[in-house]
């Protein structure tokens, strides 16, 4: 620390509020120092009421922050690891107390590479048990609270990543979003979040590929921190064999690409959603203005994606089953009420019929959206239903004004919460989710997916609205 410098001082007694990029630029400037940056995180981590965090190596990420490669990428870079992912020596429970005592023995393939790249392991962050639901409220580790506003959750499964990352305890951590679990918290928390073409990030060691939903990724504060995670982390893995080749250029890319006339349709909705009236509004705003500032070609393409929320979770609990095996039923107590309910569906209802159904609902999806992208380049949508709803839960069953059960019924009621972001999931394109103003001071996301391996235009069209909107890079309770 410079003697005198009252800015040095700012910045290293609170956490870093700018985004990854800039720390990494003010570490090779000699403003702040590796070691400085972690010790106000981890002093803000243990004054922070979001519950954000499941667990904490602190002798480990000091040895490493005073150790750093600051020419690396991500060198000297605190960031968090959802505790769905694996590190080892890390707890591996998955949010469950089904596997409170159990330790990961390996680090997963995204954690090995961002290790490589400089990044200081710094905390485990919390989620939903198995990644089941949207909201972080688990039996193991509590309520996990959004920093806009402490009532409300921060989102799930990726709840603790989004809440540590817009809290400003962390500059970026890791996601992962099998129905948008990247996406609903980073909108949920005024985040950046980019779920990936299908296999972009390799998974595993041990990959489980069925119901190939689930990508890997981060919650960041900026579109160049996303592009620079995803130059370190892309590439073919042998351990995932469905993972793709790598593609360079992420970060030295940005800007780049030219989006004039490509076609852009809104459906806030997506034929399927009910959303919140005053969201919608926003959003259709938000979406046209970007539209025009990004010189995209608006077109009328009918947007009508069913709703698949129980089809979606019967072919993610096929999963689940196998990994509690024997375990199951003697555990049911353990889990959480949306797992247990969950574990009873697939137990008494999941027959050959039911996963013949499933399949070819996924089928009729991915041919719907393929005949939207025979029209469109884009599809603009909301990320969530409405603003972030109670921190402890249960799912939102209702939307405005609208009782979703006594309207729809409880599967669609339920279904509603993920519907924006399961299609993608289910098809395989790439979405992101952007900052996009604020409703009852709750921040609102847009959603933009795109065709399978565009990743990188929906980046640019992402920095367009970093510039022409920019939102905020932390919650304003974050520690400053």
């Amino acid at each position: 620390m410079t003697a005198g410098g009252s800015s040095v001082l700012a910045m290293t007694d609170a956490p870093w509020s700018g985004d990854a990029c800039s720390l990494v630029d003010a570490f090779r400037a000699g403003t702040i120092s590796p070691t400085e940056a972690l010790d106000a995180s981890l002093a803000a981590i243990a004054s922070s009421g979001l519950n954000a965090f499941s667990y904490q190596d602190v002798e480990a990420a000091r040895a490493t922050a005073a150790s750093s490669d600051i020419s690396l990428p991500f060198g000297g870079v605190p960031i968090g690891v959802k505790e769905l992912e694996t590190v080892e020596g890390w707890p591996y429970t998955e949010a469950s107390l089904v596997f409170k005592d159990r330790v990961a023995d390996h680090d997963s393939t995204q954690v090995r590479r961002l290790r490589d790249a400089g990044a200081v392991l710094a905390a485990q962050t919390t989620a939903s048990e198995f990644g089941g639901i949207n909201c972080t409220s688990t039996k193991l580790h509590g309520v996990t609270r959004n920093p806009w506003n402490l009532e409300r959750t921060p989102g799930g499964s990726s709840g603790g990543t989004a809440a540590a990352v817009a809290g400003g305890l962390l500059p970026i951590a890791s996601g992962g979003d099998g129905g948008g679990s990247i996406r609903i918290p980073a909108g949920f928390t005024g985040m950046f979040g980019l779920k990936s073409t299908y296999g972009r990030i390799p998974r595993g060691p041990g990959t489980l590929q069925p119901p190939l939903t689930v990508v890997v990724g981060c919650v960041s504060r900026s579109v160049r921190d996303t592009a620079r995670w995803f130059d370190v982390c892309n590439g073919f893995d042998p351990r995932d064999t469905l993972s793709l080749p790598r593609v360079h250029g992420w970060e030295a890319g940005l800007d780049s690409f030219d989006l004039n006339g490509r076609r852009a349709v809104i459906s806030v909705d997506l034929g399927s959603a009910v959303v919140e009236p005053r969201t919608a509004a926003l959003l259709v705003e938000t979406a046209e203005s970007l539209i025009a500032a990004a010189g995209l070609a608006r077109v009328d393409v009918v947007v009508e994606l069913p709703q698949g929320g129980l089809e979606w979770a019967m072919s993610n609990l096929v999963g689940l089953a196998g990994e509690l095996g024997d375990r199951y039923p003697g555990c049911n107590d353990d889990l959480t009420p949306e797992i247990q309910l969950g574990m009873n569906l697939a137990t008494h209802n999941f027959d050959v019929q039911t996963a013949g159904a499933t399949e070819m609902f996924r089928i009729d999806v991915n041919e719907r959206m393929a005949d939207i992208f025979d029209q469109a380049d884009f599809v603009f949508a909301a990320t969530n239903p409405d603003v972030a709803f109670a921190a402890e839960g249960p799912m939102a069953t209702t939307v405005g004004e609208v009782d979703l059960i006594a309207e729809y019924g409880f599967n669609r009621a339920i279904g509603n919460n993920g519907a924006l972001t399961i299609p993608a999931n289910l098809t395989g394109n790439p979405a992101v989710t952007i900052p996009a103003g604020r409703v009852d001071g709750m921040p609102v996301g847009l959603q933009v997916i795109g065709r399978h391996h565009e990743e990188q235009l929906l980046l640019d069209l992402a920095r367009i609205a970093e510039r022409e909107q920019p939102w905020p890079l932390v919650a304003p309770s974050a520690p400053r």
